[in-house]
């Protein structure tokens, strides 16, 4: 569930269905989670208004992989959400059910209930049913196509020979709760469910010292290391510093240029002198209008970041290596020619970590080896959180 939409966008939607949910999360509800988290994950914050159940996250489920959730009933929510892919699509930008081409890269779902604030750079979005909404409503652009559509989509709903009972079961003090706040809500908590921590890694974390590989050891070596930084951006339990989970004493929110461009201005569509991004992917400049905010995305989960490609919010780079070795190691991208022409090392936006550093060819196959330590293929294989409808299929490699 992708969305650019900003704070106009969700501040209406939720004028019109409800106060919108959020914020703190709840310990005594958090501890009856419907779902397994290991030890080394905190719990996650949820919402007082929309708690976890088995019958929600059922609903969800079928709801976030139905094609009659679109205005044309030609994709869903795992149109652009995959679980092959690791809930991406494997595209460089994601293409909606009416055609409409994305100017962004889908996301992960991978853990995304920790997410201090959803997408790559809207720092308005603070929870899983206001993404939710915003993916539904979305006219810029369009994703589901709900828009003045509301009831012609819920209908398909209400008439279908399954979803008054799942609907029922999930909201049973409701008398008529197929609406499009539940839908929101319903998606929101599958979405919460989505937990992956059985990746090589996680299963060191828990005793099994044999489950990573010396060049990925080696490698984990690098990744923490201050020499290469990767930790600062991409640390913690989920690999993102942009984490929230219960008992949180102060958000933890980060947008960061990381020097993926630095085009010379101005130009028709690009406002500052240098330093500039392409038109329509500004990042948070785009709600700030602060130059320093100009190119500053979140930094994602590195989670089954092996099975998310292509990369960066436009999915410009195309594998893991040309992140590493002509991106990162460089300290900033090279566009030798064409509208995007420049040298991201130089500039004036990019994070003072974007300092370069030297890798050796094997250095860079061991730090290859750690990140696909972080690939959980329980989640990857796991037929519950698969395609009840037969649509999508799974990995190659899933039994």
């Amino acid at each position: 569930m992708i969305v650019r939409s900003g704070l106009l966008l969700v501040t209406v939607l939720c004028g019109l269905i409800s106060a919108c949910g959020g914020g703190g999360g709840n310990t005594s509800a958090a501890a009856q989670l419907p779902i397994t988290l290991p030890a080394h994950f905190p719990l996650p914050s949820i919402p007082a208004d929309n708690p976890l159940t088995t019958e929600k996250i059922a609903l969800g489920h079928r709801l976030f992989y139905d094609q009659r959730l679109s205005i044309n009933a030609a994709g869903s929510c795992a149109s652009c959400h995959e679980q092959r892919h690791a809930f991406t699509d494997g595209l460089a930008r994601s293409v909606g059910p009416t055609g409409d081409v994305h100017l962004r890269n889908a996301m992960s779902l991978t853990n995304v209930v920790y997410n201090a604030r959803q997408n790559w750079a809207n720092p308005t979005l603070t929870d899983l049913r206001q993404q939710a909404l915003a993916v539904m409503f979305n006219e810029d652009t369009i994703e589901l196509g709900w828009s003045n559509n509301e009831e012609q989509i819920l209908d398909r709903l209400r008439v279908d020979a399954d979803y008054p009972g799942l609907f029922a079961a999930a909201y049973p003090d409701e008398q008529a709760p197929i609406t499009v706040n539940n839908v929101a809500r319903a998606l929101a908590t599958f979405a919460a469910s989505l937990i992956s921590a059985n990746a090589p890694f996680d299963q060191v974390q828990s005793g099994q010292r044999e489950s990573l590989s010396a060049a990925a050891q080696r490698g984990s070596d690098l990744f923490f290391s201050e020499r290469l930084e990767c930790f600062h951006c991409h640390g913690g339990f989920n690999f993102s510093q942009s984490v929230q989970h219960d008992g949180s004493v102060i958000e933890t929110i980060e947008f960061k240029n990381n020097g993926l461009y630095n085009i010379v201005g101005p130009a028709p569509g690009l406002p500052l002198n240098r330093g500039n991004y392409p038109a329509g992917n500004h990042g948070l400049y785009e709600f700030t209008e602060n130059p320093s905010d100009m190119g500053k995305f979140r930094a994602p989960t590195l989670r089954n970041i092996e099975l998310t490609a292509p990369y960066m919010h436009d999915g410009s780079i195309a594998t893991l290596r040309e992140v590493i070795v002509e991106h990162y190691a460089r300290g900033g991208r090279l566009i030798e020619d064409g509208p995007d022409a420049g040298d991201g090392a130089q500039s004036p936006y990019a994070d003072p970590l974007m300092i370069g550093f030297q890798i050796s060819d094997r250095e860079v196959d061991d730090l290859l080896a750690f990140l696909h330590a972080l690939t959980d293929w329980s989640f990857v294989c796991d037929p519950q959180l698969a395609d009840p409808f037969g649509n999508i299929p799974m990995h190659q490699s899933c039994p």
